[in-house]
């Protein structure tokens, strides 16, 4: 059994909706998935499953339309993944509160850093399928653009942290 998260973009913020952390638990077991648990209620399904990653996303997905009736992009990461992600951080001088990860379908390319706009001071880094932005003087005043991750789902570096500890626990 593999470990995963899925990260649901833009839940119970805005844009996609609410979706309540028993239903999205319920989504989950509906997939078949073992061990189903979430983290904080932004989106966070974590479970273990013997399936492909790229099964794993459809299913999910697929679940994610019967609810809300359009597609939902969730990002689906393993628990070496998320593990990879912390240890690569390249902003650990900052407030890992202030530090996100914006994950992405694909591994990214300098091109997605390159036409970020309206940089102030964040500082901005490739990663594993992932880019990760300090934003110094925290996200609330930042004015930056990055047209990369419209369709990316964002956490800041404490609970990638500790969805990494949670999913190493389930292996």
């Amino acid at each position: 059994m593999t470990a995963f998260v899925a990260m649901v973009r833009a839940v119970n913020v805005s844009g996609t909706g609410k979706l309540p952390k028993e239903e999205l638990t319920a989504i989950g077991k509906a997939c078949g998935f073992k061990q189903v648990r979430t983290f904080i209620n932004s989106g966070n399904l974590l479970f273990a499953s013997d399936l492909a990653e790229s099964t794993v996303k459809e299913r999910i997905e697929q679940r994610l339309v019967d609810y809300f009736g359009k597609p939902v992009p969730a990002f689906v990461r393993n628990a070496r993944e998320m593990a990879e992600a912390v240890k690569k951080n390249p902003f650990s001088d900052d407030k890992p509160s202030r530090v996100m990860a914006h994950f992405v379908d694909e591994e990214p390319v300098k091109a997605m850093i390159d036409e970020a706009r309206d940089v102030e001071g964040e500082r901005l880094a490739l990663g594993p399928r992932l880019l990760y932005v300090s934003y110094g003087e925290g996200i609330g005043k930042t004015k930056l653009k990055l047209p990369a991750v419209k369709q990316g789902t964002a956490r800041n570096m404490n609970s990638v942290a500790r969805m990494a500890e949670l999913l190493a626990g389930m292996e």
